[in-house]
């Protein structure tokens, strides 16, 4: 992996081209993983574009090293760069003040394709993109679209539908909590499914959500998490990146449960990490790149869900999740798969939102 960058210190590799077939990989720590198949991805197999002069960049708003969402987007693009030989840069820790001028830079450089790793660059994206006609902006997790604009989203909703029932089976006090670092669609999407699955087993159970404004700043986790532990919360469903841990060590030395999330954190706090929801956007990015590199990226939003199981799964279980609660996970995954449970657009209090459907 390539050394730790700080803000603004722009590093660009070049690598030996190893041919434009990208192979996505199942990983080897999930149980539900398999290899894709030719159905899922593009038809189009003959590269448009000289994979050697494809030049791919990523602006990323933490550290590549968190072990978490970033890492994960680094990951990525150096997945994109040893599998299809395209030139690779990136940027790390850029704060929302820089990031126009992130994506800019790269733009004037040449690159084709940037990607803007998190939905607050969605402003950004916007406001860039047109005065670059010849580079293409995806946005992760975000939700712009456009001639040179396209979003890569993982249904977050559904890993955490699962979650929600496990955590509702796992409370005591009926209290839970979703922590994350500030609201925006991807997080909005994600504390609906926790609302969603845990009601689903206990309609009056209740979901609190708190923000602690910064992605990366442990100890305001801290700070939240042990507020949230003394209202009386004892199951904690995180999403932050480099903060992460601190959550998560927190609820183990007081005795309370939590979620794991983007990676499988359950090594980080084995006495209190139920799951996780593990998303590989890793290769994610990888396949939208590939797509780029062969010239079939469209201005559109591409979601990916539990049907792609190699991107998106729920990870390992904690020793204290009973047999029958895991199996009632998987099973649910399975009937989210053969659409028996679906979520579908609804408006509730007024708000555009998505509901569960019984087939």
């Amino acid at each position: 992996m390539s050394p730790k960058l700080p803000r603004r210190q722009f590093i660009y590799y070049a690598s030996a081209a190893f041919g434009t077939s990208l192979l996505l990989k199942a990983c080897g720590n999930s149980p539900n993983s398999t290899p894709p198949t030719a159905g899922n991805t593009t038809s189009n197999t003959t590269a448009v574009t000289d994979a050697k002069k494809f030049k791919i960049a990523m602006v990323l708003p933490g550290i590549t090293t968190d072990k978490a969402w970033n890492q994960a987007g680094f990951e990525g693009l150096n997945t994109a760069k040893n599998q299809l030989g395209v030139e690779t840069a990136f940027v790390e820790k850029v704060a929302q003040a820089d990031q126009t001028e992130a994506l800019s830079d790269f733009a004037r450089r040449g690159y084709n394709l940037l990607f803007a790793h998190g939905g607050q660059f969605d402003a950004a994206i916007q406001q860039v993109a047109p005065q670059f006609p010849k580079t293409f902006f995806v946005g992760v997790n975000g939700a712009v679209k456009g001639a040179n604009m396209a979003s890569l989203r993982i249904d977050h909703l559904q890993a955490s539908y699962i979650c929600g029932i496990i955590a509702a089976n796992m409370t005591k006090s009926n209290k839970l909590a979703y922590l994350a670092a500030q609201s925006f669609q991807a997080t909005d999407e994600e504390l609906r499914g926790f609302q969603l699955g845990a009601k689903s087993v206990k309609p009056n159970i209740q979901i609190s959500p708190s923000y602690t404004g910064d992605w990366n700043d442990a100890a305001k986790a801290k700070e939240a998490s042990l507020a949230l532990i003394s209202s009386g919360v004892d199951v904690i469903y995180q999403w932050l990146d480099n903060a992460s841990p601190a959550v998560l060590q927190t609820a183990a030395e007081k005795g309370v449960f939590a979620f794991g999330n983007t990676t499988d954190q359950l090594n980080l706090a084995p006495k209190a990490v139920l799951t996780s929801a593990v998303k590989r956007i890793d290769l994610a990015i990888a396949y939208l790149a590939d797509l780029a590199v062969k010239n079939n990226l469209k201005g559109e939003i591409y979601t990916i869900g539990l049907e792609r199981p190699e991107i998106l799964y729920i990870g390992k279980f904690g020793e204290m999740v009973p047999q029958d609660l895991q199996q009632k996970a998987l099973q649910t995954k399975q009937a989210i798969l053969a659409k028996k449970v679906m979520f579908e657009p609804c408006q509730e209090n007024g708000k555009s939102t998505r509901c569960v459907k019984q087939a």
